[in-house]
Protein backbone atom coordinates (compact mmCIF):
# COMPACT_ATOMS: atom_id res chain seq x y z
CA UNK A 1 0.00 0.00 0.00
CA UNK A 2 1.55 3.13 -0.85
CA UNK A 3 2.22 5.99 1.85
CA UNK A 4 1.06 9.58 1.50
CA UNK A 5 3.07 12.17 1.71
CA UNK A 6 3.10 14.27 4.91
CA UNK A 7 1.61 17.76 3.19
CA UNK A 8 -0.94 15.71 1.51
CA UNK A 9 -2.81 14.26 4.87
CA UNK A 10 -1.46 16.35 8.02
CA UNK A 11 -3.53 19.03 7.56
CA UNK A 12 -6.56 17.06 7.44
CA UNK A 13 -5.33 14.80 10.35
CA UNK A 14 -4.57 17.90 12.36
CA UNK A 15 -7.12 20.35 12.31
CA UNK A 16 -10.82 19.00 11.49
CA UNK A 17 -13.55 21.03 13.50
CA UNK A 18 -16.89 20.00 12.92
CA UNK A 19 -20.65 22.02 14.35
CA UNK A 20 -22.24 19.99 16.98
CA UNK A 21 -25.50 19.12 16.37
CA UNK A 22 -26.65 15.91 18.92
CA UNK A 23 -25.60 18.33 21.61
CA UNK A 24 -25.12 21.73 23.05
CA UNK A 25 -21.81 23.48 22.26
CA UNK A 26 -21.79 24.55 25.82
CA UNK A 27 -22.12 20.92 27.34
CA UNK A 28 -18.95 20.09 25.15
CA UNK A 29 -17.03 23.07 26.00
CA UNK A 30 -18.34 24.56 29.46
CA UNK A 31 -17.19 28.07 30.27
CA UNK A 32 -15.61 27.53 33.29
CA UNK A 33 -13.02 25.03 31.86
CA UNK A 34 -13.06 26.62 27.88
CA UNK A 35 -14.53 30.02 28.44
CA UNK A 36 -14.52 31.26 24.60
CA UNK A 37 -14.72 35.08 25.74
CA UNK A 38 -17.21 36.07 23.30
CA UNK A 39 -15.31 34.57 20.18
CA UNK A 40 -17.33 32.35 18.24
CA UNK A 41 -16.36 28.86 17.72
CA UNK A 42 -15.54 28.89 13.83
CA UNK A 43 -13.62 31.95 14.17
CA UNK A 44 -11.77 29.53 16.85
CA UNK A 45 -11.46 27.15 14.10
CA UNK A 46 -8.58 29.66 12.63
CA UNK A 47 -6.26 28.92 15.42
CA UNK A 48 -2.78 28.02 13.75
CA UNK A 49 0.20 26.92 15.49
CA UNK A 50 3.38 27.80 14.36
CA UNK A 51 5.26 24.66 15.09
CA UNK A 52 3.58 21.76 13.87
CA UNK A 53 4.91 18.04 14.33
CA UNK A 54 3.52 14.73 14.08
CA UNK A 55 3.22 11.70 16.17
CA UNK A 56 5.93 9.69 14.48
CA UNK A 57 8.43 12.84 14.59
CA UNK A 58 7.12 13.64 17.85
CA UNK A 59 8.33 10.38 19.00
CA UNK A 60 11.45 9.63 17.01
CA UNK A 61 12.97 13.51 18.47
CA UNK A 62 11.86 12.35 21.86
CA UNK A 63 13.34 9.06 21.55
CA UNK A 64 17.03 10.69 20.75
CA UNK A 65 16.87 13.70 23.57
CA UNK A 66 15.87 11.05 26.23
CA UNK A 67 18.42 8.57 24.86
CA UNK A 68 21.02 11.43 25.11
CA UNK A 69 20.11 13.15 28.67
CA UNK A 70 19.84 9.79 30.35
CA UNK A 71 23.11 8.51 29.01
CA UNK A 72 24.75 11.67 30.37
CA UNK A 73 23.07 10.98 33.19
CA UNK A 74 24.27 7.40 33.78
CA UNK A 75 28.04 8.56 33.11
CA UNK A 76 28.15 11.50 35.42
CA UNK A 77 26.60 9.45 38.19
CA UNK A 78 29.35 7.36 38.40
CA UNK A 79 31.86 10.02 38.61
CA UNK A 80 33.13 12.73 41.13
CA UNK A 81 31.51 15.62 39.62
CA UNK A 82 28.45 16.74 41.80
CA UNK A 83 30.85 16.59 44.93
CA UNK A 84 33.36 19.23 43.21
CA UNK A 85 31.05 21.87 41.80
CA UNK A 86 31.14 25.29 43.92
CA UNK A 87 28.57 24.75 47.07
CA UNK A 88 26.85 28.19 45.39
CA UNK A 89 25.94 26.03 42.52
CA UNK A 90 24.72 23.24 44.03
CA UNK A 91 22.09 25.28 46.25
CA UNK A 92 20.76 26.88 42.68
CA UNK A 93 20.07 22.89 41.32
CA UNK A 94 18.60 22.16 44.98
CA UNK A 95 16.43 25.12 44.66
CA UNK A 96 15.12 24.75 40.88
CA UNK A 97 14.51 20.78 41.48
CA UNK A 98 12.41 21.93 44.52
CA UNK A 99 10.41 24.41 43.25
CA UNK A 100 10.18 23.31 39.82
CA UNK A 101 10.11 19.28 39.36
CA UNK A 102 6.58 18.44 40.76
CA UNK A 103 5.21 21.97 38.99
CA UNK A 104 6.62 20.83 35.85
CA UNK A 105 4.53 17.59 35.90
CA UNK A 106 1.43 19.12 37.12
CA UNK A 107 1.35 21.33 34.15
CA UNK A 108 0.51 18.67 32.30
CA UNK A 109 -2.75 19.18 33.46
CA UNK A 110 -3.21 22.53 32.09
CA UNK A 111 -2.04 20.74 28.76
CA UNK A 112 -4.52 18.28 29.09
CA UNK A 113 -7.25 20.76 30.03
CA UNK A 114 -6.43 22.32 26.46
CA UNK A 115 -6.10 18.65 24.84
CA UNK A 116 -9.94 18.17 25.76
CA UNK A 117 -11.46 21.77 25.69
CA UNK A 118 -9.10 24.39 23.62
CA UNK A 119 -11.41 25.63 21.28
CA UNK A 120 -9.83 24.60 17.84
CA UNK A 121 -8.22 20.83 16.77
CA UNK A 122 -5.64 21.80 15.17
CA UNK A 123 -4.68 23.41 19.21
CA UNK A 124 -5.99 19.82 20.90
CA UNK A 125 -3.24 18.15 18.87
CA UNK A 126 -0.47 20.62 19.75
CA UNK A 127 -1.52 20.53 23.80
CA UNK A 128 -1.60 17.05 23.61
CA UNK A 129 2.03 16.96 22.70
CA UNK A 130 2.41 19.67 25.71
CA UNK A 131 0.75 16.85 28.01
CA UNK A 132 3.10 14.57 26.99
CA UNK A 133 6.10 17.58 26.91
CA UNK A 134 5.21 18.01 31.21
CA UNK A 135 5.11 14.55 32.15
CA UNK A 136 8.39 13.80 30.65
CA UNK A 137 9.44 17.03 32.06
CA UNK A 138 8.23 15.75 35.58
CA UNK A 139 9.88 12.59 35.35
CA UNK A 140 13.13 13.59 34.12
CA UNK A 141 13.54 16.59 36.71
CA UNK A 142 12.33 13.92 40.04
CA UNK A 143 15.02 10.84 38.29
CA UNK A 144 18.34 13.28 38.37
CA UNK A 145 17.86 14.38 41.82
CA UNK A 146 16.73 10.68 42.86
CA UNK A 147 20.50 9.39 41.60
CA UNK A 148 22.10 12.27 43.84
CA UNK A 149 20.49 11.22 46.88
CA UNK A 150 23.53 9.19 48.24
CA UNK A 151 25.45 12.47 47.96
CA UNK A 152 23.00 14.90 48.59
CA UNK A 153 19.76 13.87 50.87
CA UNK A 154 18.02 17.04 50.49
CA UNK A 155 17.70 15.89 47.12
CA UNK A 156 14.55 14.37 48.00
CA UNK A 157 12.93 18.23 48.30
CA UNK A 158 12.54 17.70 44.28
CA UNK A 159 9.68 15.76 44.96
CA UNK A 160 9.13 16.86 48.68
CA UNK A 161 8.63 20.64 48.59
CA UNK A 162 5.54 21.14 46.60
CA UNK A 163 3.96 18.34 49.33
CA UNK A 164 5.01 20.61 52.20
CA UNK A 165 3.63 23.93 53.59
CA UNK A 166 7.59 25.26 53.14
CA UNK A 167 6.64 28.77 52.84
CA UNK A 168 8.77 28.96 49.32
CA UNK A 169 6.73 25.70 48.14
CA UNK A 170 3.33 27.41 49.46
CA UNK A 171 4.30 30.55 47.33
CA UNK A 172 4.99 28.19 43.90
CA UNK A 173 1.81 26.29 44.46
CA UNK A 174 -0.22 29.20 44.67
CA UNK A 175 1.23 30.63 41.35
CA UNK A 176 0.97 27.09 39.60
CA UNK A 177 -2.93 26.40 40.83
CA UNK A 178 -3.44 29.81 39.70
CA UNK A 179 -1.91 29.50 36.31
CA UNK A 180 -2.94 25.92 35.21
CA UNK A 181 -4.64 24.05 37.56
CA UNK A 182 -7.32 26.13 38.62
CA UNK A 183 -7.75 27.73 34.66
CA UNK A 184 -9.73 27.39 31.80
CA UNK A 185 -8.17 26.72 28.71
CA UNK A 186 -7.82 30.06 26.85
CA UNK A 187 -5.68 31.70 29.76
CA UNK A 188 -4.20 28.46 30.06
CA UNK A 189 -3.02 29.19 26.95
CA UNK A 190 -1.90 32.91 27.59
CA UNK A 191 -0.54 32.77 31.01
CA UNK A 192 1.11 29.42 30.73
CA UNK A 193 2.97 29.22 27.41
CA UNK A 194 2.59 32.77 26.25
CA UNK A 195 3.38 34.84 29.60
CA UNK A 196 5.41 31.72 31.53
CA UNK A 197 7.06 29.99 29.50
CA UNK A 198 8.06 31.94 26.29
CA UNK A 199 8.49 34.90 28.73
CA UNK A 200 10.37 33.23 31.40
CA UNK A 201 11.08 29.40 31.56
CA UNK A 202 12.21 29.38 28.04
CA UNK A 203 14.55 31.84 28.40
CA UNK A 204 15.83 30.28 32.24
CA UNK A 205 16.58 27.44 30.78
CA UNK A 206 18.59 28.84 28.19
CA UNK A 207 20.81 30.80 30.45
CA UNK A 208 21.03 28.31 32.93
CA UNK A 209 22.18 25.42 30.66
CA UNK A 210 24.85 28.03 29.91
CA UNK A 211 25.97 28.36 32.77
CA UNK A 212 25.58 24.97 33.94
CA UNK A 213 28.64 24.05 31.36
CA UNK A 214 30.47 26.90 32.40
CA UNK A 215 30.85 25.43 36.47
CA UNK A 216 31.14 21.83 35.15
CA UNK A 217 27.76 20.83 35.51
CA UNK A 218 26.83 18.67 32.53
CA UNK A 219 24.56 16.73 33.92
CA UNK A 220 22.21 19.48 35.06
CA UNK A 221 23.02 21.61 31.49
CA UNK A 222 22.49 18.30 29.72
CA UNK A 223 19.08 18.52 31.72
CA UNK A 224 17.79 21.73 31.01
CA UNK A 225 19.06 21.69 27.28
CA UNK A 226 16.83 18.77 26.60
CA UNK A 227 13.72 20.31 28.54
CA UNK A 228 14.36 23.86 26.91
CA UNK A 229 13.64 22.43 23.29
CA UNK A 230 10.09 21.17 24.32
CA UNK A 231 9.42 24.30 25.96
CA UNK A 232 10.68 26.71 22.79
CA UNK A 233 7.53 24.07 20.93
CA UNK A 234 4.97 23.81 22.96
CA UNK A 235 5.06 27.55 24.39
CA UNK A 236 3.82 28.76 21.14
CA UNK A 237 0.41 27.37 21.89
CA UNK A 238 0.05 31.33 23.02
CA UNK A 239 0.62 33.07 20.35
CA UNK A 240 -2.16 31.85 18.43
CA UNK A 241 -4.94 32.43 20.97
CA UNK A 242 -3.45 35.89 21.72
CA UNK A 243 -3.59 36.79 17.70
CA UNK A 244 -7.20 35.61 18.21
CA UNK A 245 -8.46 37.58 20.91
CA UNK A 246 -7.16 40.73 19.06
CA UNK A 247 -8.76 40.14 16.22
CA UNK A 248 -12.10 39.17 17.46
CA UNK A 249 -12.28 42.53 19.46
CA UNK A 250 -10.89 41.06 22.78
CA UNK A 251 -7.54 42.64 23.46
CA UNK A 252 -8.88 44.02 26.81
CA UNK A 253 -9.12 39.85 27.45
CA UNK A 254 -5.35 38.97 26.68
CA UNK A 255 -4.04 42.20 28.33
CA UNK A 256 -5.59 41.12 31.80
CA UNK A 257 -4.43 37.92 31.66
CA UNK A 258 -1.02 38.49 30.42
CA UNK A 259 -0.59 41.39 32.96
CA UNK A 260 -2.01 39.19 35.63
CA UNK A 261 0.38 36.18 35.44
CA UNK A 262 3.50 38.35 34.09
CA UNK A 263 4.14 39.86 37.46
CA UNK A 264 3.01 37.33 39.56
CA UNK A 265 5.55 34.99 37.34
CA UNK A 266 8.31 37.80 37.52
CA UNK A 267 8.07 37.35 41.95
CA UNK A 268 8.63 33.56 42.15
CA UNK A 269 11.19 34.27 39.36
CA UNK A 270 13.18 37.29 40.79
CA UNK A 271 13.46 34.84 43.77
CA UNK A 272 14.46 31.35 42.30
CA UNK A 273 16.55 33.03 39.40
CA UNK A 274 17.82 36.23 40.77
CA UNK A 275 19.80 34.69 43.42
CA UNK A 276 20.81 31.88 41.82
CA UNK A 277 22.45 33.94 39.12
CA UNK A 278 23.53 37.05 41.27
CA UNK A 279 24.64 34.88 44.17
CA UNK A 280 25.01 31.41 43.74
CA UNK A 281 26.48 30.93 40.53
CA UNK A 282 30.82 31.19 41.49
CA UNK A 283 31.79 34.96 40.18
CA UNK A 284 33.98 33.72 37.46
CA UNK A 285 31.19 32.02 35.83
CA UNK A 286 28.68 35.22 35.91
CA UNK A 287 28.37 35.55 31.70
CA UNK A 288 26.05 38.68 33.03
CA UNK A 289 23.75 39.95 36.20
CA UNK A 290 20.50 38.98 36.63
CA UNK A 291 19.32 42.71 36.05
CA UNK A 292 21.37 42.54 32.65
CA UNK A 293 19.63 39.11 31.41
CA UNK A 294 16.06 40.81 32.63
CA UNK A 295 16.78 43.61 30.10
CA UNK A 296 17.89 41.93 27.37
CA UNK A 297 15.86 38.90 27.17
CA UNK A 298 12.19 40.02 29.00
CA UNK A 299 12.48 44.36 28.84
CA UNK A 300 13.80 43.86 25.08
CA UNK A 301 12.76 40.84 23.64
CA UNK A 302 9.29 39.83 25.28
CA UNK A 303 8.50 43.58 25.04
CA UNK A 304 8.97 42.89 21.45
CA UNK A 305 6.31 39.73 21.51
CA UNK A 306 3.92 41.96 23.07
CA UNK A 307 3.77 44.65 20.84
CA UNK A 308 4.52 42.10 17.01
CA UNK A 309 1.03 40.64 18.95
CA UNK A 310 -0.67 44.16 19.32
CA UNK A 311 -0.68 44.02 22.96
CA UNK A 312 0.67 46.85 25.47
CA UNK A 313 3.66 46.51 28.27
CA UNK A 314 1.60 45.75 31.15
CA UNK A 315 0.14 49.00 32.75
CA UNK A 316 2.83 48.44 35.89
CA UNK A 317 6.04 47.66 33.74
CA UNK A 318 7.39 51.69 33.73
CA UNK A 319 6.46 52.57 37.69
CA UNK A 320 6.59 49.02 39.34
CA UNK A 321 8.66 46.44 37.12
CA UNK A 322 11.27 48.39 35.71
CA UNK A 323 12.49 49.47 39.16
CA UNK A 324 12.38 46.33 40.85
CA UNK A 325 15.09 44.68 38.76
CA UNK A 326 17.45 47.08 40.87
CA UNK A 327 16.51 46.08 43.98
CA UNK A 328 14.15 43.27 44.34
CA UNK A 329 16.29 39.90 44.49
CA UNK A 330 18.82 41.47 46.67
CA UNK A 331 16.13 42.21 49.51
CA UNK A 332 15.06 38.53 48.72
CA UNK A 333 18.25 37.15 49.26
CA UNK A 334 19.06 39.18 52.18
CA UNK A 335 16.23 37.15 53.68
CA UNK A 336 16.80 34.06 52.36
CA UNK A 337 19.54 33.95 53.86
CA UNK A 338 18.64 35.70 57.26
CA UNK A 339 15.96 32.95 57.25
CA UNK A 340 18.24 30.10 55.83
CA UNK A 341 16.83 27.23 58.57
CA UNK A 342 13.34 28.00 56.48
CA UNK A 343 14.63 26.26 53.21
CA UNK A 344 15.70 23.38 51.54
CA UNK A 345 19.26 24.34 50.58
CA UNK A 346 21.94 26.04 51.63
CA UNK A 347 22.06 29.68 50.75
CA UNK A 348 24.92 30.96 49.30
CA UNK A 349 25.94 34.50 50.69
CA UNK A 350 27.81 35.60 47.69
CA UNK A 351 29.30 38.54 49.23
CA UNK A 352 32.82 37.63 49.42
CA UNK A 353 35.17 41.12 49.04
CA UNK A 354 35.48 40.21 45.05
CA UNK A 355 31.67 39.50 44.65
CA UNK A 356 30.52 42.69 46.69
CA UNK A 357 32.81 44.60 44.43
CA UNK A 358 30.82 42.86 41.37
CA UNK A 359 27.39 43.87 42.67
CA UNK A 360 28.46 46.95 43.27
CA UNK A 361 29.46 47.59 39.32
CA UNK A 362 26.42 45.59 38.24
CA UNK A 363 23.96 47.75 40.70
CA UNK A 364 25.40 50.90 41.77
CA UNK A 365 24.60 51.70 45.25
CA UNK A 366 24.73 48.15 46.38
CA UNK A 367 26.56 48.38 49.47
CA UNK A 368 24.93 51.21 50.75
CA UNK A 369 21.71 49.51 50.25
CA UNK A 370 22.31 46.36 51.07
CA UNK A 371 26.05 45.89 51.95
CA UNK A 372 25.61 47.57 55.24
CA UNK A 373 23.29 44.67 56.25
CA UNK A 374 25.93 42.13 55.29
CA UNK A 375 28.64 44.07 57.08
CA UNK A 376 26.75 43.91 60.80
CA UNK A 377 26.18 40.06 59.98
CA UNK A 378 29.69 39.64 59.25
CA UNK A 379 30.92 41.52 61.94
CA UNK A 380 28.99 39.06 64.11
CA UNK A 381 30.21 35.96 62.11
CA UNK A 382 33.86 37.29 63.21
CA UNK A 383 33.37 37.80 66.81
CA UNK A 384 31.96 34.35 66.92
CA UNK A 385 28.21 35.03 67.09
CA UNK A 386 26.88 33.27 64.47
CA UNK A 387 23.63 32.64 66.38
CA UNK A 388 23.13 36.43 66.00
CA UNK A 389 22.39 36.44 61.89
CA UNK A 390 19.71 34.08 62.49
CA UNK A 391 15.88 34.96 62.64
CA UNK A 392 13.79 34.81 65.77
CA UNK A 393 10.55 35.16 64.20
CA UNK A 394 9.05 35.35 61.16
CA UNK A 395 8.05 37.94 58.51
CA UNK A 396 5.43 39.46 56.96
CA UNK A 397 4.11 37.89 53.86
CA UNK A 398 2.39 38.91 50.78
CA UNK A 399 -1.42 37.49 50.69
CA UNK A 400 -1.00 36.91 46.47
CA UNK A 401 2.61 35.57 45.53
CA UNK A 402 3.06 34.74 49.01
CA UNK A 403 6.58 35.40 49.35
CA UNK A 404 7.77 38.08 52.18
CA UNK A 405 7.07 41.93 52.03
CA UNK A 406 10.53 43.23 51.41
CA UNK A 407 8.91 47.37 51.04
CA UNK A 408 11.48 48.74 53.87
CA UNK A 409 14.38 47.32 51.47
CA UNK A 410 12.85 49.07 48.79
CA UNK A 411 11.99 52.09 50.39
CA UNK A 412 15.90 52.39 51.24
CA UNK A 413 16.92 51.64 47.96
CA UNK A 414 15.07 55.12 46.83
CA UNK A 415 12.17 52.93 44.45
CA UNK A 416 9.30 52.95 46.93
CA UNK A 417 7.84 55.90 48.43
CA UNK A 418 6.66 54.34 51.42
CA UNK A 419 8.10 51.17 53.29
CA UNK A 420 4.58 50.33 54.65
CA UNK A 421 3.13 47.22 52.66
CA UNK A 422 -0.06 48.06 50.65
CA UNK A 423 -3.27 46.66 52.38
CA UNK A 424 -6.99 45.98 51.76
CA UNK A 425 -10.09 45.15 53.66
CA UNK A 426 -12.24 42.75 51.87
CA UNK A 427 -15.20 41.70 53.71
CA UNK A 428 -13.91 42.85 56.77
CA UNK A 429 -10.61 40.80 56.99
CA UNK A 430 -7.60 42.50 56.29
CA UNK A 431 -5.27 41.39 53.49
CA UNK A 432 -1.49 42.48 52.94
CA UNK A 433 0.78 42.88 49.77
CA UNK A 434 4.08 43.23 48.94
CA UNK A 435 3.24 45.48 46.00
CA UNK A 436 0.42 47.72 44.05
CA UNK A 437 0.29 44.80 40.91
CA UNK A 438 -0.59 42.41 43.52
CA UNK A 439 -2.73 44.07 45.09
CA UNK A 440 -4.49 45.18 41.72
CA UNK A 441 -4.72 41.33 41.16
CA UNK A 442 -6.23 40.67 44.04
CA UNK A 443 -9.20 43.29 43.53
CA UNK A 444 -9.13 42.41 39.73
CA UNK A 445 -10.82 38.18 40.96
CA UNK A 446 -11.40 39.14 44.93
CA UNK A 447 -13.36 35.61 44.63
CA UNK A 448 -10.80 33.99 43.22
CA UNK A 449 -8.19 34.55 46.02
CA UNK A 450 -9.83 35.80 49.31
CA UNK A 451 -9.81 32.97 51.88
CA UNK A 452 -6.53 32.03 51.53
CA UNK A 453 -4.18 32.25 54.33
CA UNK A 454 -0.51 32.72 54.23
CA UNK A 455 1.64 30.93 56.40
CA UNK A 456 1.57 34.32 58.80
CA UNK A 457 -2.19 33.95 58.93
CA UNK A 458 -2.10 30.75 60.12
CA UNK A 459 0.52 31.19 62.59
CA UNK A 460 -1.49 33.93 64.07
CA UNK A 461 -4.50 32.01 64.04
CA UNK A 462 -3.04 29.17 66.22
CA UNK A 463 -2.60 26.70 63.29
CA UNK A 464 0.44 26.10 64.20
CA UNK A 465 2.06 24.90 67.62
CA UNK A 466 4.48 25.39 69.15
CA UNK A 467 3.78 29.46 68.27
CA UNK A 468 7.84 29.80 67.40
CA UNK A 469 10.51 29.41 65.13
CA UNK A 470 10.77 25.79 66.07
CA UNK A 471 6.84 24.69 65.45
CA UNK A 472 7.08 27.14 62.13
CA UNK A 473 10.19 24.45 60.90
CA UNK A 474 7.83 21.53 61.96
CA UNK A 475 4.88 22.63 60.06
CA UNK A 476 7.03 23.12 57.14
CA UNK A 477 8.20 19.94 57.26
CA UNK A 478 11.92 21.25 57.80
CA UNK A 479 13.83 18.80 59.75
CA UNK A 480 17.19 19.60 61.45
CA UNK A 481 19.11 17.76 58.85
CA UNK A 482 16.96 19.29 56.19
CA UNK A 483 17.05 23.29 57.30
CA UNK A 484 19.43 25.49 55.09
CA UNK A 485 22.89 26.81 56.74
CA UNK A 486 25.25 28.65 55.00
CA UNK A 487 27.22 26.57 51.57
CA UNK A 488 30.28 27.79 52.76
CA UNK A 489 30.57 27.82 56.21
CA UNK A 490 30.98 31.57 56.41
CA UNK A 491 34.51 32.22 54.13
CA UNK A 492 32.65 35.08 53.05
CA UNK A 493 32.62 36.81 55.99
CA UNK A 494 36.64 35.95 56.82
CA UNK A 495 37.39 39.47 56.55
CA UNK A 496 35.61 42.95 56.81
CA UNK A 497 34.99 44.27 53.30
CA UNK A 498 36.75 46.96 51.84
CA UNK A 499 35.15 49.27 49.11
CA UNK A 500 37.32 48.92 45.74
CA UNK A 501 40.16 46.80 47.62
CA UNK A 502 40.02 43.79 45.01
CA UNK A 503 39.09 46.05 42.00
CA UNK A 504 42.67 48.08 42.28
CA UNK A 505 44.85 47.55 39.23
CA UNK A 506 42.49 44.52 37.72
CA UNK A 507 40.71 44.69 34.68
CA UNK A 508 37.22 43.61 36.37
Amino acid sequence: MPSLERSQWYDLTRDMNWTFTYVDEKDVFPEELSNSYGVAAEDWWTWDEPYKVTYTEYVHNQFGKDSSVYAVNAVIGRSKIFESLDPGWKSAILAHYGAIAVPEYSAGIGESRMGRFGRAAAWRNMAMYGTLDETRHGQIQTYFPYGLLAKEPRADWAHKALHTNEWGALAARSLFDDMFTANDAVSTAIQLTFTFETGFTNLQFLGMAADAMRVGDVDFGSLISSIQTDEARHSQQGEPTVKILIEQGHKDVAQKLVDHMFWRSWKVFALLTGLSMDYYTPLEHRAHSFKEFMSEFIVKQFLEQFRDFGLEKPWYWDEYFLPELDWLHHAYHLGVYNWRPTVWWNPDAGVSPEERDYLEQKYPGWNENFGRHWDVMGDNIRAGKPEATLPETLPMVCNMCHIPICTPAGFNAGKLDSPLPQTLIHEGRQYNFCSVPCRWIFEEAPDRFKGHTSLIDRFLGGEIQPPDLGGALAYMGLSPEECGQDATNYEWAAEAYVPGKTLAGTDK
